[in-house]
């Protein structure tokens, strides 16, 4: 008999389909466990396989009092109450590094479309404007790559951003042997860069980090581009920075509730947007999934999970 997982979050079927190869599924659909499996179903559950982001506490962990492991689909594990799985013996599994490169990629992508205005001058084609050789002060030039200072707060998009001949600057916590400049605070970072790229991992620690005091650092011609969480932003703070021009745009993946609904934010025309997708490629799901396989046949083997999130 295949052993049973229980998906916990939403996902489509098709990215379900290798799983189900090898295990038994128990999929919610995304709604609340107890509301489609009777309670002695989720009682056996030993393990679960959800979206990092979704929230996922103690209360909810204590509806599978057999439950040892909850793997995440991606790298993200922030919705993870990692010590109250802890307190109950449940490893956290993810997926580290199977999407970086997709993710850097979506980075550029949104960096060179605000900073070059590429959907302005998409509808500026568009429109006609351009045939009629009608003026547009959206259209007046801009500063392009070279030499322009970057700053990452994380690192792993550096090498891209160094292609383009431009400065690096990075912050984290721990100073890496890179030959980029590293600077002590986020704020220094801020205030050197006109593009800051935020890259890295949510959490506690990094929640609204980036607020109206950076956004007013990185000035009239900077840039924040976000492809980390939503909630690493300060949402308000930038709607009011892009609104009365403290900074010059923005390029985001992800956002502080999603899916996020057209409001204030997506109604400014210095903004591009997309739907957080930023690791949705075929290679990023392929090496996601391959992860999962592997946290959940350890699990069931009774190993340790090979990529076990360590401070869990």
């Amino acid at each position: 008999m295949a052993d049973k997982v229980l998906i916990y979050s939403r996902f489509p079927k098709t990215m379900m389909a290798r799983f189900a190869e090898r295990f038994e599924l128990l999929d919610t659909g995304g709604r609340p466990a107890r509301e489609v499996f009777p309670a002695e179903e989720l009682a056996g559950i030993r393990a679960l396989l959800t979206a990092g982001g979704s929230p996922l506490g103690a209360e909810a962990m204590d509806q599978f009092p057999k439950l040892g492991a909850i793997v995440c689909y991606g790298t993200g594990y922030d919705g993870v109450d990692l010590q109250a799985a802890a307190s109950r013996n449940i490893a956290v599994g993810h997926s580290p590094g199977a999407n970086a490169a997709s993710v850097a990629d979506i980075a550029m992508t949104l960096m060179l479309a605000t900073t070059r205005r590429i959907l302005v001058a998409d509808q500026y084609v568009r429109s006609g404007d351009w045939a009629a050789s009608k003026p547009s002060p959206m259209m007046r030039p801009q500063a392009g790559m070279p030499g322009r200072r970057i700053g990452v707060y994380g690192r792993k998009i550096a090498a891209r951003c160094a292609a383009f001949e431009s400065e690096i600057g990075y912050f984290s916590r721990t100073r890496y042997d890179l030959p980029y400049q590293y600077f002590p605070t986020l704020e220094a970072l801020a205030d050197w860069c006109s593009v800051l790229m935020i890259a890295v991992r949510a959490g506690a620690e990094t929640q609204h980090v980036v607020n109206a005091e950076i956004l007013k650092r990185l000035g009239v011609d900077g840039y924040v581009v976000n492809i980390s969480r939503g909630s690493v932003i300060d949402e308000k703070a930038l709607v009011a920075a892009l609104s009365d021009k403290t900074i010059a745009g923005a390029g985001l993946d992800v956002f502080e509730q999603e899916p996020h609904a057209p409001d204030a934010l997506t109604a400014l025309p210095n903004v591009v947007f997309a739907p957080h997708i930023g690791g949705h490629t075929l290679e990023s799901h392929v090496a996601m999934q391959g992860c999962v396989l592997a946290n959940l046949t350890a699990f069931f083997e009774g190993k340790p999970l090979p990529y076990a999130v360590r401070s869990a």
